[in-house]
């Protein structure tokens, strides 16, 4: 069981090293820009891979029509890349945790700045 999880581990980062190649490279919509792929998690099964991303800007809804109109092309490029009888279906999720970080440490100087 301790193997097929390392396994899926392995597919996963693969995963996030191709596409942040892939979309820095050669995704050549504009509402795809500055995107930073934070982590991939892919299914037990390898058939499906949630991909939780970030951007520097504001997030859009057209930032995430960018990255689901890529998905296809993403999806062929990767199967091409590794070397994979199976490529997951690319499932794109804002990744909100370093908003949630930068706003706790607003947070944690204003209480820090509020003692003195």
């Amino acid at each position: 069981m301790a193997k097929s999880f390392s396994r899926t581990d392995r597919i996963a980062h693969e995963i996030q090293r191709e596409l942040a190649d892939l979309l820095r490279n050669e995704v050549k919509d504009p509402r795809v820009g500055m995107v930073t792929i934070t982590a991939v998690e892919v299914s037990r099964d390898h058939s499906h891979a949630k991909v939780y991303y970030t951007t520097l800007g504001e997030h859009s809804a057209a930032l995430s029509d960018g990255l689901k109109r890529a998905a296809g092309f993403l999806h062929s490029q990767l199967f091409h890349r590794l070397k994979l009888r199976v490529v997951p279906q690319l499932h794109f999720e804002y990744d909100t945790s370093v908003e949630r970080g930068a706003h706790l440490s607003r947070l944690i100087d204003e209480a820090v700045g509020g003692d003195s």
